[in-house]
């Protein structure tokens, strides 16, 4: 060996420190920020190899020195992020859902169901990121329904819950949900700005599935702006006056109308003072449940429910998955045929429920081989015309066919048609479905039909 007279340096002084909230290393171990409020003091708790400790700093196989946030971290201070103060014993799982639901029925009125639901969601949201996607929990209602102590009650027992609501612009949300990881609580009313409420939505748009990282212009040093990506996935309870506009959104939500009954007389009008400390018992308590659980968690495949969309089984299935107690898993498995007749119910006052509607009175009178663009619209027109503020025309239904739809009309003999082949029949029949109508059953005339050209991608360019 040669001697090397150079002084070489210290690897632990010249490593910067990373301020963490949580990690899961390499080699298992799972790492959490704890914060003693009254010691005004964070560190880490470390679960490793079935069992926990608490470290002031943690160093990776690959050197990195991982450092808790300070306690004097002004959303630490503020209560803006709660986080546990040391893992604690729950007994069984069951224990567990029963001190949470006790917690929530003390507080909260919302129906059984549903107070089960915001339960397990808890739990649910502890161990999140071993899910792909998830739904989001909301409650919908006028003000002074109960929307804002739902939020806080609930929202103060899960997985490092971001209070959102009352910010004064949406910006520092991107932000803090990359950053912390955790469970944001939002109220929609918070933002009065179109564009604010547009943001929101564009994070709910893109939080309830991984992979899926919003994009911002950030300001460098140099003056310069530069795309950044945040990353939104993660649990979210939500609370809304009304429906949202966007129906795929709308079908991520576990939803309980607030308000619809007199509030229960052992509901506390204020809460009490001891109730932050309630909730951090039960945060304590389920950072070991997540120490314990999170390897184990896995979307269960058997759960999926043919009957309902994939979006659904998408946003029920993770859910479903951390559900012991079958009486709830049969619940939430009702709520999930009823959010599919909702689905289906709201596209059946759609154009395109109405157009399938005069396709299939047409079929019951026509001869079976293919449908005229102009007879949908004539009979259109004579049915609906009354609801529209616009001339009904061929060009506009049409359009309504191929882009909506997704059938392709083409010109035979002068008339554009529908041709009804066995692949087209096929897909009025998943269309009719999707909106709640069914279709006459009859044998089609063609496979294919007789020399169809390509159209081109602007239907309305074309005149009927």
């Amino acid at each position: 060996m040669t001697e090397n007279n150079e002084k070489q340096p210290d690897a632990t002084r010249t490593t910067r420190p990373v301020p963490t909230v949580s990690a899961v290393l390499a080699d298992g171990a799972i790492v959490e920020t704890v914060f003693d409020r009254e010691a005004r003091r964070t560190a880490f708790a470390v679960w490793y190899n079935g069992t926990w400790r608490t470290e002031p700093l943690v160093t990776t196989d690959s050197g990195e020195r991982l450092v808790p946030y300070s306690a004097n971290n002004n959303l630490l201070k503020h209560g803006v992020v709660l986080l546990p103060s040391r893992p604690q014993e729950y007994g069984t799982e069951a224990d567990l859902i029963r001190d949470i639901q006790q917690f929530v029925h003390r507080y909260v009125d919302v129906n059984p169901v549903y107070e089960q639901i915001a339960s397990y969601y808890v739990l649910f949201s502890w161990v999140y990121d071993r899910f792909n996607e998830l739904p989001y929990l909301r409650v919908r209602g006028d003000a002074g329904s109960g929307k804002s102590r739902f939020l806080l009650t609930v929202g103060s027992l899960c997985y490092k819950p971001i209070f959102a609501s009352g910010a004064s612009t949406v910006s520092p949300i991107f932000r803090l949900i990359d950053t912390f990881r955790g469970t944001l609580v939002v109220d929609e009313s918070d933002w009065r700005q179109t564009d604010e409420k547009a943001e929101v939505v564009k994070i709910l748009n893109n939080g309830n599935g991984k992979g899926f990282p919003v994009l911002r212009s950030e300001a460098n040093g140099k003056g310069e702006f530069n795309p950044t990506a945040y990353t939104v996935f993660g649990p979210k309870l939500i609370a809304t006056r009304g429906f949202f506009d966007d129906r795929a959104l709308e079908s991520r939500c576990l939803t309980e109308d607030m308000g619809q009954q007199t509030l229960r007389d052992d509901i506390p009008i204020n809460l009490p003072d001891n109730v932050a400390d309630e909730a951090r018992g039960l945060r304590n308590k389920l950072l070991l449940f997540r120490f314990r659980n999170l390897s184990r968690c896995v979307a269960n495949a058997a759960l999926v429910d043919r009957t309902i969309e994939p979006r659904l089984n998408q946003v029920f299935v993770p859910l479903l998955s951390i559900i012991e107690d079958d009486a709830v898993r049969d619940d939430l498995k009702a709520l999930a045929r009823r959010h599919q007749q909702e689905l289906v119910t709201d596209r059946s006052m759609t154009t395109e429920a109405q157009v399938l509607d005069v396709i299939n009175e047409l079929l019951l009178v026509g001869d079976g081989e293919r449908l005229s663009v102009k007879e949908i619209t004539e009979q259109f027109s004579e049915r609906f015309a009354d609801e529209y503020d616009r001339k009904i025309t061929n060009r506009w239904i049409g359009n309504v066919l191929r882009r909506k739809l997704g059938l392709r009309p083409y010109k035979s003999d002068g008339t554009f048609i529908i041709a009804l082949t066995t692949k087209t029949r096929a897909t009025l029949d998943r269309l009719a479905a999707k909106h709640g109508i069914t279709l006459p059953r009859a044998a089609p005339a063609a496979e294919t039909a007789p020399s169809e050209p390509t159209l081109p991608d602007d239907l309305s360019a074309i005149c009927f």
